[in-house]
């Protein structure tokens, strides 16, 4: 079943064809009056050349005024010569029919019955186009004449294609497929939702976290913000530096730039609740604090720092190359990567 785009949107049209397999354009006036096109002929010309397949109206109230009005469209600078849309009725498939001897395609849809399908294939028509979101509104079976339709031109060896048009969810191309049109012709929404699923979304989600936690190492996400203090500085400089890293935890070295524990904001609550302000301007080594962090490789792939948060129920880990600190990884960090749940907050 060949895939087309109902529209008149150039950006919803360049979108559409990036795909690559997309065979062709189906318009009508009705579009175009929607996205406000007021020259018709221009817009012509320039779906002409976006598509590989351009169906375009040809409407006159006689055979000989369509037929006209496909003639004069064939005189604009095109491109490649589009597909000509004519409503099914007396007038339409005597056009139709003139316009196949004269070497033209010709689409003849607005078709409800199979009698007015069988009078298009009579006339040579290349598609035969019903509309089933139009004929399901109106509570009529619209599959069962897709059925027939295909039906008919394999008993009888007709060269037309029917169509599946006014395409109005997920469910009608699946109908189409399973009905053996030839064509499905539909919206850029319905046609965009057609890879979506839950279960496969869900999936992809589960395949990129376990690939993550397998390839990628602490180094690669953790923060740029490495909030360090000496031992021997204050608290007031220790709270500075958390404000700054939007971090809830210092990383405390020794002289010798190696790590000596952490300070967070927890400890810092529970400092002041017992020293009041008065400790503010004391130093860390004074008031005391964590003397054996919890520390990670930079090297250390992301399963294995899950497996610390999981086990020790921390809210972050110091980052280290050797015994000197290069970063803090956060709960939260690996919770946006979707590799923690909100539980481990």
């Amino acid at each position: 079943m060949e895939l087309y785009l109902d529209s008149v949107d150039f950006k919803e049209i360049e979108a559409a064809f990036a795909f690559g397999f997309v065979k062709g354009l189906t318009t009508t006036p009705t579009f175009m009056h929607k996205h406000g096109i007021t020259d018709v002929d221009g817009a012509i010309v320039k779906l002409s050349g976006m598509v590989p397949e351009l169906q375009v109206e040809a409407l006159g109230d006689t055979p000989d005024a369509i037929v006209a009005e496909a003639e004069r469209l064939l005189a604009l600078p095109l491109e490649r010569e589009p597909v000509f849309k004519v409503p099914i009725s007396n007038d339409g498939v005597k056009a139709c029919n003139r316009l196949v001897a004269k070497g033209h395609r010709v689409n003849v849809h607005l078709i409800y019955t199979l009698n007015q399908a069988y009078m298009a294939m009579e006339a040579g028509a290349s598609f035969i186009c019903p509309l089933a979101g139009r004929m399901q509104d109106q509570g009529h079976d619209a599959i069962q004449l897709f059925e027939q339709c295909v039906d008919v031109i394999d008993r009888y060896g007709y060269d037309s294609k029917v169509m599946f048009s006014s395409v109005r969810h997920a469910e009608h191309v699946r109908q189409a497929m399973l009905t053996g049109v030839h064509v499905c012709t539909m919206p850029f929404g319905v046609m965009k939702s057609l890879c979506e699923n839950t279960l496969t979304a869900l999936g992809t989600a589960q395949f990129r976290e376990h690939t993550a936690l397998m390839t990628t190492r602490v180094k690669d996400v953790v923060r740029a913000a490495n909030p360090v203090c000496e031992t021997s500085d204050t608290l007031t400089n220790a709270m500075v530096k958390m404000t700054e890293s939007r971090l809830g935890t210092v990383t405390l070295v020794d002289g010798k730039g190696a790590v000596a524990g952490v300070f967070t904001d927890g400890d810092l609550r529970r400092k002041l609740q017992s020293g009041g302000r008065t400790i503010l301007d004391k130093k860390l080594v004074d008031i005391g604090f964590s003397g054996s962090p919890v520390t990670i490789s930079q090297d250390a792939l992301l399963n294995e720092a899950v497996k610390v948060f999981k086990s020790k129920e921390i809210d972050s880990i110091v980052v280290v190359d050797g015994a000197k600190p290069v970063g803090v990884l956060d709960v939260q960090d690996l919770i946006k990567l979707g590799l923690l749940g909100q539980e481990h907050l």
